[in-house]
């Protein structure tokens, strides 16, 4: 695809995703410009299939964030006061994807094809990390049986590092697919490298928990700073994998 095309349909899937969100209230103002700037980013200097697999992450993200919004309200467990998201939920999930997606454009005319795959792969990961952690958040609330990662004592429903089966469950089904997807979308196929990013979105959504307990419980990190920190560390992984391999 010419980069003019690449620059015109980024622009114009970014600014269409946005401003829907924005519309339905999913969305807050500063919450549709930073999407914008992250889906433009990833557009042009990733590729057209790495924003459409985060679009379709952020799609099915919002719509796990309505989900029982009435039932998360009434115990204070929803993002802002209508489940909406700001500025600060889309960049701690959209930083880790630009920084691969830059590293991708800046370097991949230089690349050998496993370093190449190494920065796909590691995008990927960021995103069913992601989707792990929203989707084991806004489905796994429902669970009242709720255990915290590190001591595996029972706790309320929306502590942070608290784990349930039912969130669990919800997690690796949102790793599978967005793993499975994005594969499908960069690289018209399957196949067991498939396994990589969709393990370590499980693995990253499991760390994201950790942290949860031992770091964000105690206000050292903020809950956006963890979700960054988490999917940065399963795509450094997912990389340190396909490069060892």
């Amino acid at each position: 695809m010419e980069l003019i095309t690449q620059i015109i349909i980024s622009g114009v899937l970014s600014v269409t995703l946005s401003a829907v969100a924005y519309r339905l209230k999913m969305l807050t103002l500063s919450g549709a410009l930073a999407s914008l700037v992250v889906g433009y980013t990833v557009g042009v200097l990733g590729s057209i299939e790495w924003l459409i697999l985060l679009v379709t992450f952020t799609a099915a993200g919002l719509i796990a964030t309505r989900m029982d919004l009435g039932e998360k309200s009434k115990y204070g467990l929803q993002e802002g006061n209508s489940g909406e998201r700001t500025y600060k939920n889309v960049l701690g999930v959209g930083i880790p994807a630009c920084v691969f997606a830059i590293l991708y454009g800046v370097f991949h005319a230089y690349l050998s094809g496993k370093y190449d795959l190494a920065l796909t792969v590691a995008f990927i990961t960021t995103l069913t990390v992601a989707a792990a952690d929203t989707v084991a958040s806004e489905i796994g609330i429902r669970d009242r049986k709720v255990w915290l990662i590190t001591t595996f004592e029972r706790v309320k429903r929306g502590t942070n590092g608290g784990v349930s089966v039912l969130g669990t469950a919800a997690s690796v089904a949102a790793a599978l697919f967005t793993g499975i997807i994005g594969w499908l979308l960069i690289f018209k196929g399957l196949d067991v490298y498939v396994l990589i990013p969709i393990t370590m979105g499980i693995l990253g959504n499991l760390i994201d928990s950790v942290l949860g307990a031992t770091f964000e419980n105690r206000g050292k990190i903020s809950k956006y700073t963890n979700n960054c920190i988490s999917a940065t560390i399963g795509a450094l992984l997912g990389m340190i994998i396909i490069l060892f391999l």
